[in-house]
């Protein structure tokens, strides 16, 4: 298991990562909660830079100094919120990978769920289409902190799949890892002009032909 860097230095990415394997359940605060669901619904509506915490609080049915109790500010709010939604991708990814065959159905179904998760959710697929001076610079602007932490989730994959045998031993997890993460992360952060990231059937392909063959280090047996 990842281990969790000192507070205040792990990337939002990461303390999302970090909920999704320690199985951090949603807020058990029933009243921030809600605020966080309204949030979802008003950010998803009008977009975060058009909306205010009085939208929030108004959609939520509550006061705005209710909403200020729970989240200082709205960078705060957001914070949470993005987090809470890449916590429930890093679960669901990890349920869906359980359902392939192979180590090479794996790769395949976590690169294009992987894709088709955070693009597709109203949430952080909308701001990254809508609103990427949000989230996109940290993404890829943040020293290389936020891939690093997909990385070590990736590899630990990896490794799995060499103790269960089903991956030589002698490929380098992250190295892999790292490849892997950047294809996934550039396909988000700079749409295709070429490849149609709506199909998955095309994305499947895109994984067989270039991202599983690196489970198979040049020299060895197919």
């Amino acid at each position: 298991m990842l281990g969790a860097p000192p507070s205040g230095h792990e990337s939002l990415l990461e303390r999302a990562y970090i909920d999704a394997v320690e199985r951090v359940e949603d807020d058990v605060d029933e009243m921030r909660a809600g605020i966080l669901d309204a949030a979802y619904e008003q950010f998803c509506r009008t977009g975060i830079q058009r909306s205010t915490m009085e939208d929030v609080a108004r959609r939520a049915g509550v006061s705005r100094i209710t909403v200020y109790r729970r989240f200082a500010t709205k960078d705060a709010l957001v914070e949470h919120l993005v987090r809470r939604e890449f916590r429930r991708y890093f679960e669901q990814f990890l349920v869906e990978i359980e359902h392939a065959d192979t180590a090479a159905d794996r790769v395949v179904l976590g690169f294009v769920s992987s894709l088709r998760a955070i693009r597709g959710n109203p949430l952080i697929g909308g701001i990254m289409e809508t609103e990427p001076d949000f989230l996109v610079p940290s993404m890829i602007s943040d020293g290389g902190q936020t891939l690093a932490t997909v990385r070590q989730f990736v590899a630990g994959q990896l490794r799995r799949e060499q103790g269960a045998g089903n991956v030589r031993s002698d490929v380098d997890a992250d190295l892999v890892a790292e490849m892997m993460v950047r294809v996934s992360a550039s396909f988000l952060a700079f749409p295709s002009h070429l490849i149609d990231l709506d199909d998955d059937e095309e994305l499947a392909g895109v994984a067989r032909q270039f991202l599983v063959p690196m489970l198979n280090p040049p020299g060895n047996p197919q």
